[in-house]
């Protein structure tokens, strides 16, 4: 079975030793990059193809949320978690609107980082319940909703899940694409670029095995990721 190629981006040495010593420790894991920044960390994407990317948010020449936005449309199978000691949801909401799979903070147990790992590995999504309370808050306050359902994996995350292993933003343009927007207007309305959004759209119907917009939106709502 083919090991989940992880990369590591975090501008604090000790940071990136410690987390290559416990992940390398795991049999179905394989650390394939340990980078200092954003740019770094689009180079390892070019060259080693990571399934997972652990991301720092703050880090010299580009943060992790920058590489984030960058690296998602080129590189749609990596699935990135951001792994910060920082607890602004703005970061996390930030990070998520680009297409980030989860955020942790980085004092979460080995294990449980692990598990949270291998969950998004197979197509979950995943926050610490400290920021998913904030960003709930944050999102009744803006007029939004969440219909995704969540369940639990111990004490310290909680983890969304759809069953073709759609991010976050994924979902949210799917929303937009069943509602019959344009491409043009998808991305006006999710701040993203026209070509961002195709690449996105492409990736959803290769997820769910559809051949059109049509089909991608009656699948959504006969398997629940959308309201029927």
């Amino acid at each position: 079975m083919p090991k989940i190629k992880v990369l590591i981006v975090d501008d604090q040495e000790l940071i990136l030793e410690s987390l290559n010593i416990v992940l390398g420790m795991e049999d179905d894991i394989e650390v394939v990059g340990l980078a200092k920044n954003g740019e770094e960390a689009i180079s390892y994407c070019e060259q080693s193809q990571p399934d997972i990317i652990l991301m720092d948010i703050n880090m010299p020449i580009m943060d992790g949320v920058v590489a984030t936005e960058k690296i998602k449309p080129r590189f749609p199978l990596a699935k990135i978690i951001i792994l910060t000691s920082y607890k602004e949801v703005e970061y996390v909401l930030a990070a998520l609107s680009h297409g980030a799979e989860g955020y942790l903070l980085k004092a979460i147990h080995p294990h449980n980082l692990i598990a949270g790992i291998r969950v998004v590995h197979t197509g979950g999504t995943l926050i610490s319940p400290e920021m998913a309370d904030k960003m709930i808050k944050s999102m009744l306050k803006s007029g939004m909703s969440s219909t995704t359902d969540t369940r639990s994996l111990g004490p310290e995350l909680l983890v969304k899940n759809n069953e073709f292993g759609l991010s976050a933003r994924e979902v949210e343009v799917l929303h937009k694409l069943a509602l019959g927007l344009r491409n043009q207007d998808i991305a006006k309305a999710l701040y993203l670029s026209e070509g961002t959004v195709k690449n996105y759209i492409s990736n959803i119907y290769s997820k769910m095995n559809v051949k059109g917009r049509r089909e991608a939106a009656y699948k959504a709502r006969e398997t629940g990721i959308i309201d029927p």
